[in-house]
């Protein structure tokens, strides 16, 4: 019993969808920003009841939203992953 299909027998990949990754990770950043407004604006009350602590993850996602476009834009250069930026 083959749980997958021989090599030959494979369908080849569809091809990947038109995507626009810069707009995806600039609406994530900017939706993680405002939640971290509102997790500033709330944070005594979540200190209050021991969740003080989730302010910390908005910030995560905003860095990491800054982190995605700063790779994007590395791609759209046409720089190799783990090379220098010239």
């Amino acid at each position: 019993m083959r749980l997958t299909p021989r090599p030959e027998e494979r369908r080849p990949d569809p091809p990947p969808l038109p995507t626009n990754d810069r707009r995806t990770v600039v609406v994530g950043t900017i939706v993680w920003g405002v939640l971290l407004v509102l997790a500033i604006a709330f944070h005594g009350r979540l200190g209050e009841s021991g969740h003080g602590w989730w302010v910390w993850v908005p910030v995560a996602g905003v860095l990491l939203g800054l982190l995605g476009l700063w790779y994007l834009g590395r791609r759209r250069r046409g720089v190799p992953d783990g090379e220098a930026t010239p």
